[in-house]
């Protein structure tokens, strides 16, 4: 099992909502994914810049989703647009990073 899957198992024991609860930072730089199912990227300035960009992407973490990115709208490199969702139904989780680049 991942150290994510059973970290977040362990808040959710807890009581926690862990459904957009923050990664401590060992955690969210130490462990690759098991599966990434899905990505996109939304680079309206063209292909070369190197800037930030809206994007929704959705990882496996064991039995966890993760989805994830900066939302659309307004300004392509303004930051502060970061979202998250850590849910256990692959559905959802693909719905909603669809759902955040329309």
């Amino acid at each position: 099992m991942s150290r994510i899957s059973a970290w977040l198992d362990e808040r959710e024991k807890e009581g926690l909502d862990v459904s957009e609860v923050p990664l401590p930072g060992e955690l969210s730089y130490d462990e690759a994914p098991d599966e990434t199912i899905f990505f996109r990227e939304i680079k309206p300035c063209g292909i070369l810049c190197t800037e930030d960009h809206p994007f929704s992407t959705v990882e496996r973490f064991g039995d966890w989703y993760l989805a994830r990115g900066r939302q659309k709208g307004g300004d392509a490199h303004a930051p502060g647009k970061e979202w998250r969702l850590f849910t256990r139904n692959r559905e959802l989780a693909l719905e909603t990073a669809r759902a955040r680049l329309a």
